[in-house]
């Protein structure tokens, strides 16, 4: 039995997570996720898929956000027609982001017809929500910690890992004629000492790891969130501007609203409203409640004085009339709203309107991928482009690296001490080439390690004649 791997994307880029496992005529499609960022890795979302999609017999997938989820709705649409198997929590997170993913994905081919700025004469979606609607039959959930048959040669089990409600790091056993060799994705791994979520699992085995590297080559600085968070919203709002907050509407959000709640009860930054404008984000957060074993938060939600998600501060906008009403608005306010990156969503709105504004914040709250449009305004830009106009920037631009959901260098390396043998290979993926390398680099040195930075649809063979 031979077992081969093609990297199908989060090769030397942290988007379009696609990784393709053969088990001799068994094709797994673990993630199947959007590229993101950078124009050149952006077009290959509408680029021909590497194999033809009805040939994967399975998908299984570590966690919802959409730069690991995002494709599926192509992938069905294109013929793909088996299970997708992924932890319960997920499987509710990834409805929402699908659709939420295929309203965007109208609007914008819709307002790009209207206005006339795309290149094509008649855009079209990437897909729509009926294309995301069409893949909720398949969803398959599974628990944590418990080990799912796939045949009789190949298994897999599910472990927490952090990141976000139901991230999974999965672990498959395959079983040859002469040899049983195991191999773990990492998925995202979340942080060891996050204040909401539960830490990621110790796996202490595996033949072949596939390992994120995100931030293969940054340690978090050990900042006082609230000091930095609260700081920048204070002198925003003694200049008289909003403090806006571009967030990703998974995870993100919800850390950030527990924070602002707590800044606010310990009197760190005045009693101004907090609006979230995002309907996804609120979505999200109503799952906090209907997954406790994710996370510590469980005894706050049922006090409406601890309770970060429900307060008299706070604001949860929906509608596009009352997004729209946030424009009035000269100072004294928080807005949070997605996507994360400004690559799409109402936060473009926002933008549009604050980024003039000399007495306006953007805080950049999370990792931005090369290519976005906050990665641009953070590098000083002097104008954003949105909506096909040059928005001129003279808000004040503000980073906070602490609040990421994504394990650092150090944690990532603390995560691989765990194992109690060394992997036959270690492949370095989701991950800008010089992290990827990095990280590489510091596995070789201090666990002689077999690393590896694959390439975009480059192959391999992991195990031959097992």
């Amino acid at each position: 039995m031979d077992v081969k791997v093609k990297f199908l994307g989060a090769a030397g880029t942290v988007t379009g997570s696609r990784f393709l496992l053969e088990v001799d005529s068994l094709k797994i499609l673990v993630d199947c996720g959007l590229f993101q960022g950078l124009k050149e890795n952006r077009l290959r979302n509408r680029e021909i898929f590497p194999i033809t999609p009805d040939s994967i017999d399975i998908v299984l997938l570590t966690h919802a956000h959409i730069d690991h989820s995002g494709y599926l709705p192509k992938l069905v649409k294109e013929g793909f027609n088996g299970p997708i198997y992924l932890t319960e929590a997920s499987l509710e997170l990834v409805k929402i982001l699908l659709l939420d993913a295929g309203k965007l994905q109208e609007e914008e081919a819709k307002f790009a017809r209207k206005k006339g700025y795309s290149r094509h004469e008649d855009p079209q979606p990437l897909f729509t929500r009926e294309d995301a609607e069409n893949v909720f039959p398949k969803l398959k959930p599974i628990p944590f910690n418990n080990e799912v048959k796939i045949n009789e040669r190949v298994r897999f089990t599910a472990y927490n890992a952090g990141h976000i409600l139901g991230a999974a790091i999965l672990k498959l056993q395959i079983k040859g004629e002469n040899q049983e060799k195991s191999i773990v994705f990492s998925g995202d791994l979340g942080r060891f000492k996050d204040p909401i979520l539960n830490p990621p699992a110790e796996i202490p085995f595996a033949d072949v790891l596939f390992l994120e590297s995100t931030y293969g080559d940054r340690v978090n600085d050990s900042i006082d969130i609230d000091k930095q968070l609260g700081k920048i919203i204070r002198d925003t709002n003694y200049n008289g501007g909003v403090s806006l907050i571009p967030s990703f509407a998974v995870g993100r959000t919800q850390m950030l609203l527990f924070y602002l709640h707590r800044l606010q009860q310990k009197g760190f930054i005045p009693q101004i409203p907090i609006y979230v404008d995002s309907p996804m984000a609120i979505d999200v957060t109503g799952l906090y409640k209907d997954f406790p074993e994710y996370h510590h938060l469980a005894p706050s939600l049922e006090n409406n004085d601890s309770n970060p998600f429900q307060h008299k501060n706070l604001h949860y906008y929906r509608d596009q009339e009352s997004s729209i009403s946030l424009n009035t608005i000269k100072s004294h306010a928080i807005i949070i709203s997605a996507s994360g990156m400004a690559t799409g969503g109402r936060i473009l709105h926002h933008l549009y309107h604050r980024l003039p504004n000399e007495q306006d914040s953007v805080i950049f709250v999370g990792y931005q991928a090369e290519g976005t449009r906050g990665r641009k305004i953070l590098e000083g830009e002097e104008t954003c482009r949105i909506y096909g106009i040059d928005v001129p920037v003279k808000a004040k631009s503000h980073f906070i690296d602490g609040l990421s959901a994504h394990a650092d260098q150090s944690e990532l390396i603390s995560w691989c001490d765990n194992f109690i043998t060394k992997p036959k290979f270690t492949f370095l993926v989701h991950g800008e080439p010089k992290a990827s390398e990095e990280l590489a680099g510091i596995l070789k040195e201090k666990f002689n390690w077999n690393t590896i930075c694959p390439q975009y649809l480059e192959s391999f063979v992991l195990f031959s004649g097992i």
